[in-house]
């Protein structure tokens, strides 16, 4: 029988914010102020609505003016398109603070898995709110001092899952190679790409997203232990993951680049369309099996709530999730690993054994990546 030391972990989860907190009640009072005192009475009264029923109560901005009055801020919603800050001015400042962020989460990762920079084999960069070249993997690795030889795989543009998607990836790569140690780093600035309209949609969006940057470290159990790891140290094993693709539902998330931006939509029928095709995938991956704990991506309050309803969830078990919704927000692809942070604290208050959950996430595509992960406590080192 294989035992725990020779499968795939996920060890060491950091996590970074800016420094600006958003209290969103305050931030639904100053956008509906500056949205009436520009004669839009009606947006502003969808703005109370949307920023109430979101299910956030904090979120982090690296664009400081959105704390600040809406009419002193040009990327408050409103704002007359010709004001509103270009595509490359925000472009500028993803430049400027997302590698800052991300190298406080690998950092964090790190000191939290107890692996050296220098035993990273593989870096998993993940951003979907900008882009440029040389890119964030080839910053990161000067930032870190990560060894000469390194392969990078930066994914770009997958949107809110693709946190799962670097975790997935990262897996299969150690599986095949089995001295290989893999850092993921996902970094996103989705308030940047507030835009100017102030219609619905717009206003939908900038209820819930947050900016925010997560890492983590993949290895072997064995392999890990050679770098001096204490094996008294909790973890997640990975079982093979799964990614599934609903092209039927693929207009009900989209995400482009404006001149202003990139503009996100999201159809209010997403949860309706989650309980059309998840049910079924799940069943298709793991047949007849039923998670002990859930790791769901709040990707909205509508989506949790859809989840819970469509799997018959306790609070208690979809509690992580609303909670990080609630004091972050929606960061995109970051958001994952603050809700297995979430989980891997409370498993651990629980003085859990080895445990059994489900992982999983959504984005453009309609995608969702499925994931089966055991939490294995400190000390537990008997053959699974």
């Amino acid at each position: 029988m294989e035992r725990y030391e020779t499968k795939v972990a996920l060890f060491g989860i950091g996590t970074a914010v800016p420094d600006c907190q958003l209290d969103q009640k305050d931030t639904a009072a100053r956008l509906a102020e500056g949205l009436e005192a520009g004669g839009r009475r009606d947006q502003a009264r969808w703005a109370r609505r949307i920023f109430h029923q979101s299910g956030v109560e904090k979120r982090y901005t690296c664009e400081r003016s959105l704390s600040g009055p809406a009419s002193e801020s040009r990327y408050a919603p409103g704002t007359e398109r010709d004001k509103a800050p270009r595509t490359s001015e925000r472009m500028a400042l993803y430049r400027e603070h997302a590698p800052i962020l991300a190298e406080r989460a690998a950092r964090a990762a790190l000191a939290d898995s107890g692996v050296e920079a220098g035993a990273i084999t593989h870096l998993l960069t993940v951003s979907c709110t900008g882009m440029y070249l040389p890119g964030l993997d080839a910053e990161l690795a000067h930032r870190l001092g990560l060894r000469s030889g390194l392969r990078r795989l930066p994914l770009t543009f997958l949107g809110c899952a693709a946190g799962m998607t670097a975790i997935r990836t990262a897996r299969e790569l150690v599986h095949a190679e089995e001295q290989a140690v893999a850092l993921i780093v996902c970094v996103e600035l989705c308030t940047l790409h507030t835009q100017p309209s102030g219609d619905r949609e717009s206003l939908y969006a900038a209820a819930f997203f947050g900016d925010g940057a997560a890492a983590c470290v993949i290895g072997r159990p064995s392999v890990i232990s050679d770098q001096g790891v204490r094996r008294t140290k909790d973890m997640f094993i990975l079982s093979e993951g799964r990614s599934e693709l609903a092209p039927a539902a693929a207009e009900s998330m989209r995400w482009t680049v404006g001149d202003n931006g990139f503009d996100l939509y999201l159809s209010p029928k997403v949860p309706e369309l989650l309980g059309q095709y998840v049910p079924d995938m799940l069943e298709q991956y793991a047949p007849g099996w039923t998670p002990s704990w859930w790791a769901i991506h709040p990707g909205g309050k509508g989506i949790v709530d859809a989840m819970q309803k469509l799997f018959e969830l306790s609070d208690e078990q979809v509690s992580v999730s609303r909670e990080v919704l609630r004091a972050y927000g929606n960061m995109s692809s970051v958001t994952i690993m603050f809700v297995l942070r979430g989980a891997q604290e409370r498993l651990r208050r629980q003085r859990s054994g080895p445990n059994e959950g489900l992982a999983v996430a959504f984005g453009p595509g309609l995608t969702a990546e499925l994931l089966r992960l055991t939490y294995w406590p400190g000390g537990a080192a008997c053959a699974e």
